[in-house]
């Protein structure tokens, strides 16, 4: 934190709004007994305008980073204009970030105020897991100095309130009828042969909790394997922090390394950790996509109903799936755990977001029986109210893509959407769950966090075999389905609901076009690459 004040001139600052950047109130907000700090610093993420059109010039494989940071990255002189500006206003320059756009300022409250018309207070609030928080706290829209009009795209953590949750369940041990390990899941769910992710890396994006090295060699020493290794890197100052609790934070890491590290030893994993915020988020996503070596996949297993993210969040966490895309990233992403609501509270359908994202292998759940290896039945999860259930449904903000326009998605519930979610599945019901290792505990878990990482280290094997990254898999996968059929690479699910989605032949908003047949699917990837 810095000690000296920030300049504040006195000349008035012509404003402009910055569209999408509305925000209502926190949950159950009150004022917190602290106010802010007039002259604690406050850091926030300022997203500019990319160079490029890259919806419309997106090449067939994947871009060399290099070409992609001139293409598509922030425009040396967009930069220059933002810095320049700001910095005259009396904020810091924290950094800056070319191929992703992003330039991280600092300053005081005062000055955060004056320069984005944003007025913060420190409160507490209802997080999404029901508990108290202290943060700090706008609504409404921000502003922006006008000479920034076009340029800036959006302005995310001045509002640090908890954006997103953990999309896992842990088990009662009465209710589990039966578990599995990762590695009878990758039997299962065929997944290739004589493969093992070697030469490939799997970034995991973590907003909170952390891992020690002792309980993942331990895990992986009792499935008999040697794990991958596991690298943590903090993202605006977060950091890898295990606690003593395997229902919180720690649950989700440790679920997230061990699914994915279990099934891809031979993988290099990176954990990104972030603080839970819009901006922590953006900020983890980003510095994974544009790491020094690009990874093959990236796993998420965070999310939150699309309309309880802005619309310049959304918008620029779409556009780093963009670039992940691009780069030949396969982003996977958990559709979450409260069924066709999403647990939203106006008695709507929602899709969830990032899983919503049509740049991103939105993963859904199913509950799974089978004995030595054989299926018996695969259902969609749904443990009824309180326990849990697959989301799915259909964005409101993403229109139907292209490779969808074959399968049967219903009509969106406003005129802008159309994406159905989720792409794929696998098992994430607890009660037929993950055999994992967290905080000293051996527990089953549950949820579609699970599903992100299996998918994750599928993709990673997928690539191993193909000798590519993959990218955007969505085009392929779509290739064969019609609107009665899956196409090839997949098991169909076709008996259970999500609430008000129920499942079918071929694509359906609870468990897309169903789970995988990893050998199929590699098979398919072959033939498309020909």
């Amino acid at each position: 934190m810095s000690d000296e004040r920030d300049p504040e001139p006195s000349d008035p600052i012509e404003l402009i709004p910055l569209p999408g950047s509305e925000r209502p109130p926190a949950d159950g907000v009150a004022p917190a007994t602290a106010d802010l700090e007039r002259n604690g610093e406050i850091e926030a993420t300022v997203v500019l305008r990319r160079r490029g059109d890259a919806d419309t010039s997106l090449p067939g494989g994947p871009i060399d980073p290099a070409e992609f940071a001139e293409k598509f990255g922030a425009d040396p002189a967009d930069v220059e204009l933002v810095t320049s500006t700001l910095s005259s206003l009396g904020l810091r320059i924290v950094a800056t970030n070319l191929p992703s756009r992003r330039i991280r300022v600092a300053g005081s409250a005062a000055t955060m105020t004056r320069v984005f018309g944003a007025h913060l207070e420190a409160v507490t609030s209802r997080a999404l897991d029901g508990s108290t928080v202290q943060h700090r706290h706008r609504t409404g829209g921000l502003m922006l100095p006008a000479a920034l009009d076009g340029v800036v795209t959006a302005v995310l953590g001045l509002d640090d309130r908890p954006q997103a949750r953990a999309e896992f369940r842990v088990a009662e041990a009465r209710a589990v009828s039966v578990s599995y390990t990762p590695i009878e899941l990758g039997e299962i769910y065929r997944f290739p042969k004589d493969t093992d992710g070697r030469g490939q890396t799997i970034a995991i994006i973590e907003l909170g909790g952390g891992y020690r090295q002792t309980e993942l060699d331990e895990y992986f020493s009792g499935l008999g394997i040697t794990g991958p290794r596991v690298t943590a890197v903090g993202v605006d100052g977060g950091s890898n922090a295990p606690g003593r609790d395997a229902s919180g934070a720690d649950g989700e890491v440790l679920l997230d390394i061990e699914v994915a590290g279990a099934l891809s030893p031979g993988a290099e994993i990176v954990v990104y950790f972030a603080p839970n915020t819009d901006a922590g988020f953006l900020d983890a996503v980003s510095e994974a996509t544009h790491a020094a070596a690009t990874p093959t996949t990236i796993s998420i297993s965070w999310g939150q109903n699309e309309d309880a993210w802005t619309a310049q969040a959304r918008t620029a966490m779409d556009d780093a799936f963009l670039d992940a895309a691009a780069l030949g990233v396969t982003v996977a992403a958990a559709a979450g755990d409260n069924g066709s609501s999403d647990g939203a509270g106006d008695g709507r359908n929602h899709a969830d977001f990032p899983a919503s994202s049509p740049h991103v292998l939105g993963c859904g759940g199913t509950s799974l029986r089978a004995t030595s290896g054989t299926v018996e039945s695969e259902t969609v999860w749904n443990n009824g109210s309180g326990g849990g259930a697959t989301g799915g449904g259909v964005s409101s903000v993403f229109a139907l893509p292209v490779w969808q326009g074959n399968v049967t998605v219903p009509a969106p519930t406003r005129a802008t959407g159309g994406r159905g979610v989720p792409d794929v599945a696998a098992v994430a019901d607890p009660t037929t769950g993950y055999e994992v290792l967290v905080d000293g505990e051996r527990k089953v878990y549950g949820g579609t966090s699970a599903v992100a990482p299996l998918w994750a280290a599928l993709v990673a094997r997928l690539a191993q075999s193909t000798g590519s990254r993959l990218g955007l898999l969505q085009p392929a996968l779509y290739a064969g389905a019609t609107k009665k059929t899956s196409g090839g690479g997949f098991r169909d699910v076709t008996s259970g609901d999500n609430g008000d989605f129920a499942a079918a032949p071929g694509w359906d908003a609870c468990t897309g076009l169903g789970v995988p047949d990893g050998t199929r699917l590699l098979a398919l990837l072959q033939k498309a690459s020909r």
